[in-house]
C-alpha cells in the first residue's frame, strides 16, 4: 500500500505541525508521499523532507496552486491517484475544500475528520459534536480522507525523503482568483499554538475582548473566540474555535467567559490542560476543566495579567 497526503503549504510555507501530525497517522499504512504545492512550494517540500516516515516528497511548483483555489489542486491529485491506495491531508480549511472534490472526481467516499487508523480499510471519526465516535469500513478501492490532527502526535524529524518535481495538472479553469483578504497578525496561529487564550459571550462587547488578548499577548498564545462571542460581533470569523470552527489541541487552553456549549467543546477538549474562569459556577465548561476559577473575569483577568 501506499499513501499520498497533501502537505499543508501556505504562501510557500509548510505547516509543519498540521503535516507532520497527518505523517504519524498514516506512516503505518505504507509508504507516505507527501505533495508539496504551491506557487512557491520547493522550500516546503525540502522541509517535509526531513519529516520521520516520509518516503518521497513531490513538488508541484506552478502559478496554477498560488492562490489556494480547490478546483486546480484537486485536479493534480486525481491525476496521481492511480499509484496510491490511500489520499489523505490534514483537516485544515484548504483541505475540507479540496478532498471531496478529489473523492467526487474518483466517484468514492470521503471520510472526514479521521481520529484514528484502525486498518488499511478502517477508520474512526468523531460525530454528534465530538459525542460518539463513529467506525467507518470503506470498501473503495481508494480512500480519500481527512486527518483530525488533534488526535495525533506529530512524526519527529530524522527523515531525508528524495525530493522530485512534479508536472503542474490541468486547469480545470472552475474558477478564478480575484483577491485575498488577509488579516496580519504576530500571534501563533490558532490551530498550532501551543497556548491558546479563549473568549465567549461573557466577554460582553468588542472593546472588551482587549482583555483576552492582552492575557494571550503575556502568554505568547493565540486568541480563540466562541461562536456565541463571534455571532455577537466581539471577535473575527478565523477566532472561533469549536464544531463549526477550529479544532486546537494546546497544552495549555484557557476560557474566558465561556459556558462551554458542545459546540465548542467539541474544538477544544483535547487540550492537555483545560483552565475556565467565569462567573457562573454551573457552566458546564467547569466540568471538563483541570482547573476553574469561579469570580468576575474583568477583575481577575487583569489581575492575572499584570502578576504575569
Amino acid at each position: 500500500m501506499a499513501v499520498l497526503l497533501l502537505a499543508e503549504v501556505t504562501n510557500g510555507e509548510l505547516n509543519r505541525d498540521a503535516t507532520a501530525k497527518a505523517v504519524g497517522a498514516l506512516k503505518a499504512l505504507g509508504d507516505v508521499t507527501v505533495l508539496a504545492a504551491g506557487a512557491s512550494a520547493r522550500a516546503a517540500g525540502e522541509e517535509a523532507a526531513k519529516i520521520d516516515g516520509v518516503a518521497r516528497v513531490l513538488v508541484a511548483e506552478n502559478d496554477l496552486y498560488g492562490h489556494r483555489l480547490a478546483e486546480p489542486t484537486a485536479a493534480l491529485i486525481v491525476s496521481l491517484a492511480g499509484d496510491y491506495s490511500h489520499i489523505a491531508a490534514p483537516a485544515t480549511t484548504d483541505a475540507k475544500n479540496i478532498m471531496p472534490r478529489v473523492a467526487a472526481l474518483l466517484d468514492v467516499m470521503v471520510i472526514s475528520d479521521v481520529s484514528a487508523v484502525v486498518d488499511a480499510d478502517t477508520f474512526e471519526r468523531p460525530v454528534y459534536a465530538g459525542n460518539a465516535i463513529q467506525t467507518v469500513k470503506s470498501s473503495d478501492d481508494k480512500k480519500v480522507m481527512t486527518i483530525r490532527t488533534a488526535s495525533f502526535n506529530a512524526a519527529g524529524d530524522g527523515g531525508a525523503a528524495e525530493v522530485s518535481d512534479q508536472a503542474a495538472g490541468d486547469d480545470p479553469a472552475l474558477s478564478s482568483w480575484v483577491a485575498d483578504e488577509v488579516a496580519e497578525s504576530d500571534r501563533p496561529e490558532l490551530t498550532s499554538a501551543g497556548r491558546v487564550v479563549s473568549g465567549g459571550r461573557g466577554i460582553g462587547s468588542k472593546e472588551n475582548f482587549e482583555i483576552v488578548e492582552k492575557l494571550a499577548d503575556k502568554l505568547g498564545a493565540a486568541v480563540g473566540a466562541s461562536r456565541a462571542a463571534v455571532d455577537s460581533g466581539y471577535a473575527p470569523n478565523d477566532w472561533q474555535v469549536g464544531q463549526t470552527g477550529k479544532i486546537v489541541a494546546p497544552e495549555l487552553y484557557i476560557a474566558l467567559g465561556i459556558s462551554g456549549a458542545i459546540q465548542h467543546l467539541a474544538g477544544m477538549k483535547d487540550a492537555k490542560v483545560i483552565v475556565a474562569i467565569n462567573k457562573d459556577e454551573e457552566a458546564p465548561i467547569f466540568q471538563i476543566a483541570d482547573y476553574g476559577l469561579v469570580g468576575d473575569l474583568f477583575q481577575i483577568v487583569p489581575e492575572l495579567t499584570e502578576k504575569l
